[in-house]
């Protein structure tokens, strides 16, 4: 028996965003023993956190969708750190742990009782060419005219971000599962009117065994767009994204460039806590 917890994130209220199961002291279980408890939670991912490799880092964690291990992800980068601070975890340094992962060593910071994470590097950036686009409208089941930009933007998940108008339009989508041929992480977003809570709304479409689903709030993709639009003063320096709302959910994504780097952040809410029997 070992301790488990699952977390909401981005949201201050439990069932409201997205969850993560967590298993703690996983450094004796396989890598086919976690793809299985993965498969088994049936959640976006489930992590294990183990032991560093590097004196740098405070835990080191594996990130398991129900069909593949990731490199990085998100949500389940705030979760995690969420879990393994309730369960006691000290970080080397007070209001910053280092979580090392698949793409290398990730800050988190603490501030107040929301945790951030450091975007890290993208591994693919730059528009998309035509050729993609035209497959991203038929997928979306848009005009070629609506999508004001597309550029990949691949952090871990091979994301591709697609730009519309508006967050009328990003809500009113509804996407062919069957179309989005080899692009399997497809993240759209469009700004809301002036004023309101958030400023972007998003949404990402993701290949799970080979079928396309709607992931609740996304970290990695949040983290990838930030780093396009804030650059390119699209958006402010700070920034709310909305996301999950039509999935009846209420993900928010705050987002602030400071020091040069663009911090992710979120609530998290802690929700079961127990042992599982791996």
């Amino acid at each position: 028996m070992r301790a488990f917890s699952q977390v909401d994130v981005f949201t201050d209220e439990f069932l409201s965003g997205n969850p993560v199961a967590v298993v703690h002291g996983a450094d004796d279980l396989t890598t086919g023993q976690m793809a299985a408890f993965a498969r088994w939670t049936n959640l976006s991912e489930t992590t294990f956190l183990l032991p560093p490799t590097d004196p740098a880092a405070d835990y080191r964690l594996r990130i398991f969708t129900t069909s593949r291990e990731l490199p990085f992800a998100g949500h389940p980068t705030l979760g995690s750190a969420r879990a393994w601070l309730e369960r006691g975890g000290t970080p080397k340094t007070a209001d910053r742990l280092v979580q090392e992962c698949g793409a290398g060593l990730v800050a988190v910071r603490r501030d107040g009782d929301r945790l951030a994470f450091a975007a890290p590097p993208l591994r693919r950036s730059g528009p998309v060419p035509p050729s993609t686009m035209d497959v991203l409208a038929v997928a979306l089941r848009v005009d070629p005219g609506d999508i004001l930009a597309a550029r990949w933007a691949e952090n871990g998940p091979a994301w591709v971000a697609v730009q519309l108008a508006s967050a009328e339009a990003v809500l009113a989508l509804d996407p062919d599962p069957t179309a989005f041929g080899e692009y399997p992480d497809v993240g759209v977003f469009g700004p809301h009117p002036p004023g309101g809570e958030a400023d972007f709304e998003v949404r990402a479409f993701v290949d799970e065994d080979g079928t396309f689903v709607e992931d609740p709030v996304t970290g990695s993709l949040n983290a990838a767009i930030a780093q396009w639009l804030i650059p390119a003063a699209v958006a402010p320096a700070a920034y709310v994204a909305a996301q999950g709302t039509k999935l009846h959910r209420r993900g928010r994504v705050h987002i602030e460039r400071s020091d040069g780097e663009i911090w992710v952040g979120g609530d998290t809410v802690v929700g079961i806590t127990g042992h599982v029997a791996l």
